[in-house]
């Protein structure tokens, strides 16, 4: 059972990704994901990555591109626990992007537990539609 230790390292790493990513600190990213974790983006066009170094490479290329957000906000987590040292974490996230345009998505994540450390094991990021107008 997830006790409130556990539930804080989680939300932490929520947290701490979004300033890692802010402050493009990418050599931090092995603190929040396990080794052979995978970043899904492909529901909004960027592919899916495997790998922390994976991870890092495609975070750096977006930042070089110029087309990274510019900050990223988490809000509504809500965490369940799977099985002993999994969890399924759903959140929601802001994103200001670089021409300033809001963005939202919902990123749902499995947490597993990697040298007594929560950390990201899977993150699917799946875009926020506005309702079409009528």
């Amino acid at each position: 059972m997830l006790n409130a230790d556990d539930r804080h390292q989680i939300t932490q790493a929520l947290a701490l990704h979004a300033y890692v990513s802010d402050e493009d600190q990418l050599d931090r990213l092995d603190e929040l994901f396990v080794p052979d974790a995978v970043y899904d983006m492909s529901r909004v066009g960027m592919g899916a990555f495997e790998g922390v170094e994976a991870i890092r490479a495609a975070a750096a290329g977006l930042r070089a591109s110029g087309h990274a957000p510019t900050a990223h906000f988490v809000t509504n987590v809500v965490i369940d626990e799977h099985d002993a040292g999994t969890a399924a974490v759903r959140s929601r996230g802001l994103m200001i992007m670089h021409d300033g345009e809001l963005r939202a998505v919902t990123y749902d994540d499995t947490f597993r537990l990697h040298d007594g450390r929560w950390r990201i094991g899977r993150r699917l990021i799946t875009p926020l539609h506005p309702a079409s107008g009528g």
